[in-house]
């Protein structure tokens, strides 16, 4: 299907979208138990674009019971591996098949221009349900290894029930880390949606219900994260919870943990990933580019964004040059409209956030480019690209996440300091090193401490390699076949049998 259509095409799919907004439970749509409901705002304009269910404890509470009996029953726990491969293709084939649906719910939703969505968000997420699908039928068990007569079987199995909670930068694709290979291995799962960005998920349920899952094993509960989010991580008969979002609310659902029944818990949470550019990096141009690209990208709303450059002083200002003149041919705009380089600022909560970093940063850096909330045809959450200069390595700006379209640049004359500056963080998600030194590549790489090291690229990942980090960033790691480990446990059976035939 091809991705490449204009304004007006793009709008007009748009008004003609049938949009899911009860709770998705034990295979059918239904109303909040309380009644209520909240709205979703298009960001880009600030129009309500739909009154969701607003689910709370007893509505996880319904969903829970509804994924423990389709665990119990077994039709998907117990099924042989190649019929759960068979539902997961089908659903990832289903994905591709409404790309334009799932594109305009992303973008409307969370503001993220759609033609980004199209040709990467949907083809993301179904090629990740494509890659556990296919991997469902290809892991095996082990037998270890023990004296005569005795025979040890060591199998992984699914934990039960899975909760799954997500941000709103990447709603369908965080979706489909936590949901893809929890299904893989068998487990039921119950997905709370960010408030901000509930719709997507809403109708990957009702696709998963298409491609064959049994009513029960996939549920979705939109509601606000100290309701729903909290009945689920207190929940007594969740047997393991995923989260990706803030290290603040991970804290928060490790307590949960410890309050509850002490489920599993795995963290994939905040980043201020640093992006290294040494002097004898031969492609400026391209290093300019691609950190553009890694911090620019989906409005900086990304974990794992390239937020820190560390450029080598001898070409930091002929660097920092180039990256303003990426940044000024930037501009925010209907993200609707294919021509658009930058979409929306998910709600004014966060819009507000990221301008209290830009104040902080004109009291204590040199503003290079941007620093402006704008408006797009009178309306909407937006902001700059903004690049400051001059930042101190221990300043707000430098240390925690803005979650925005704001980049601080710091210098270094060294090696060794520019490992320490990376370092000096309490988080270590991801880095880049730009470098042609075949043996500062490796030796940089090898003393960062972050979970995935880009060299000559950023923020480099793909459903065959794990991603997660390190520190506050969490541990855990979503994507490639060891985020099965998240959702299966390790259980042996011990066989003694006689050796002898006693004939």
């Amino acid at each position: 299907m091809t991705t490449e259509l204009d304004r007006a095409a793009w709008t007009a799919k748009a008004r003609a979208l049938d949009i899911r907004t009860q709770a998705f439970i034990d295979g059918r749509f239904l109303p909040a138990a309380s009644g209520r409901t909240f709205d979703t705002v298009n960001p880009a304009t600030g129009a309500v674009i739909a009154a969701v269910a607003e689910g709370a404890s007893e509505d996880v509470d319904r969903a829970v019971r509804a994924a423990r009996r389709a665990f119990e029953a077994g039709s998907w726990s117990r099924a042989a591996p190649a019929e759960r491969k068979t539902v997961l293709l089908r659903l990832a084939d289903l994905i591709r098949a409404h790309l334009h649906e799932f594109a305009l719910l992303e973008s409307l939703d969370m503001g993220k221009l759609v033609k980004d969505a199209a040709a990467i968000d949907v083809p993301g997420a179904a090629g990740v349900f494509q890659w556990y699908g296919e991997a469902a039928d290809k892991l095996y068990d082990e037998a270890a290894p023990t004296g005569r007569g005795d025979l040890a079987l060591v199998r992984r199995v699914p934990l039960g029930v899975v909760g799954a909670v997500v941000p709103w930068n990447f709603p369908l694709d965080m979706a489909a880390w936590k949901c893809a290979p929890a299904l893989a291995a068998g487990n039921s799962v119950v997905l709370k949606p960010a408030e901000q960005s509930p719709l997507s998920a809403l109708r990957l349920a009702e696709l998963a219900s298409e491609a064959g899952l049994p009513d029960g094993v996939l549920n979705v509960v939109p509601g606000f994260g100290e309701t729903a989010g909290r009945a689920l991580g207190l929940h007594p008969d969740v047997d393991c919870l995923a989260f990706t979002g803030s290290t603040e609310i991970g804290k928060v659902f490790l307590g949960y943990s410890a309050q509850s029944n002490m489920k599993q818990v795995w963290l994939e949470c905040g980043g201020k990933s640093p992006n290294l550019v040494f002097a004898d990096c031969r492609d400026l141009d391209a290093a300019a580019d691609m950190a553009a690209f890694g911090i620019f990208f989906n409005q900086g709303a990304v974990c794992s964004a390239n937020s820190r450059l560390l450029v080598q002083r001898s070409v930091k200002d002929a660097f920092l040059e180039k990256l303003v003149a990426r940044a000024e041919a930037i501009r925010p705009g209907d993200p609707l409209d294919p021509a658009s380089t930058m979409g929306a600022i998910v709600d004014e909560a966060q819009t507000g956030r990221i301008l209290s970093f830009i104040a902080d940063g004109r009291e204590t850096a040199r503003l290079a480019t941007g620093g402006e909330r704008v408006r797009v045809a009178g309306a909407g959450c937006f902001v700059e690209p903004t690049i400051f200069d001059e930042v101190a390595a221990s300043s707000r700006l430098a240390r925690e996440e803005v979650f925005g379209p704001v980049l601080a640049v710091i210098p270094f004359d060294g090696e060794a300091e520019a490992v320490a500056l990376a370092n000096d963080s309490p988080y270590g998600l991801a880095a880049s090193v730009w470098t042609d030194d075949l043996s500062r590549a490796h030796r940089v790489a090898d003393r960062l401490h972050a979970g995935t090291v880009s060299v000559n690229t950023v923020d480099a990942l793909s459903p065959q390699t794990p991603f997660g980090g390190f520190k506050q960033s969490g541990f855990g790691r979503d994507l490639s076949l060891h985020a099965l480990d998240k959702y299966t446990g390790l259980k042996t059976t011990w066989i003694r049998y006689r050796a002898e035939s006693g004939d």
